[in-house]
């Protein structure tokens, strides 16, 4: 496979040039950046839904509204996501897990372009993603106030959400998928695949300096699949584009650890760190707070982020 030729920064370090989300800069090697999540959904394999009857990790609903209120919901936990140290955040309203009920375009419009709208409002400052595979929803999150799209099926040949992206000038987040979980070679046929999906956005009319690339731990994979894909993370350089990894509370993680939804914390965590030592860039995940710190921890050993020199320093040696 022919690697991307990629816009790079003219730094010399070989990172992608900076994309430009919501008027902020992303300087790619820098450090990680954190993406939240806001599942505005029932049937979210999270567990963190808006719409269902608890969500879990849901911060309190904010005194003014009801604690049913799922525009509530949204802004409070976006809040506490921001002041966790979340970089930005991804906004869905239809649930991608197996056995899932689809949506329409009018139902799904119905559940996310509130809560992007309310969002928007209440951290204006902070880049907003809108995660959907259906144009209309794409158009109706970026009128609301989303800055980027997050295509989980990218690897679709249609190619649609790309020239939304390409005629709304807005970074797109390809991420690869499969309806069945068949390969020959797995790594090799990622790349291809992402390569592929690359090549639709440019001839969309996308600028390469607005693509990130996600490998869709979790879509279209056995638990093996996963494992392999971890363990080869690396190679996705090979695309030139800044990478996104979504592990978290996957059932991945649960079959290994044999633990369910609500306990896989630490599995995540793992994979945070293992990511960033590959050359990840981003990490998409429910738990900001801990994803954060072991983001900064991981970005100090391996990107040189943090030196001792006039550094506070504790009581321990």
């Amino acid at each position: 496979m022919q690697a991307a030729v990629s816009a790079r920064d003219g730094s010399g370090d070989g990172h992608p040039a900076p994309t430009t989300i919501g008027g902020r800069s992303f300087r790619w090697g820098e450090r990680t950046f954190v993406m939240g999540v806001l599942n505005v959904t029932p049937d979210s394999f999270s567990q963190d839904g808006l719409l269902s009857k608890d969500p879990a990790g849901a911060a309190p609903a904010e005194p003014a509204a009801s604690p049913a209120d799922p525009i509530a919901r949204a802004v409070s936990l976006a809040r506490a996501m921001v002041e966790d140290g979340a970089d930005l955040l991804d906004i869905g309203g239809e649930s991608t897990r197996p056995g899932h009920t689809p949506l329409d375009a009018a139902a799904e419009r119905a559940r996310v372009v509130p809560v992007v709208a309310a969002v928007r409002a209440a951290l204006p400052a902070i880049p907003i993603s809108i995660d959907t595979t259906k144009p209309d929803v794409a158009e109706a999150g970026l009128a609301a106030g989303a800055d980027l799209l997050n295509d989980v099926w990218a690897t679709a040949p249609d190619g649609d959400l790309a020239r939304v992206a390409a005629a709304h000038g807005v970074p797109l987040i390809l991420m690869h998928n499969r309806l069945e979980p068949r390969y020959t070679t797995l790594m090799p046929e990622i790349l291809a695949d992402l390569q592929a999906a690359i090549q639709r956005a440019l001839d969309a009319g996308v600028h390469e300096y607005d693509l990130i690339v996600d490998p869709g731990f979790g879509f279209g994979k056995t638990p093996a699949h996963n494992v392999e894909l971890l363990r080869n993370l690396a190679a996705l350089r090979l695309l030139g584009r800044p990478i996104l990894l979504g592990t978290s509370r996957k059932s991945t993680l649960g079959r290994i650890l044999d633990l369910p939804v609500g306990e896989r914390l630490e599995g995540t965590l793992a994979t945070t760190a293992l990511g960033i030592a590959s050359g990840v860039d981003l990490v998409r995940v429910h738990d900001v707070r801990a994803n954060v710190r072991v983001a900064r921890v991981s970005d100090a050993v391996i990107r040189g982020t943090w030196s001792p020199e006039g550094a506070a320093t504790g009581g321990q040696p």
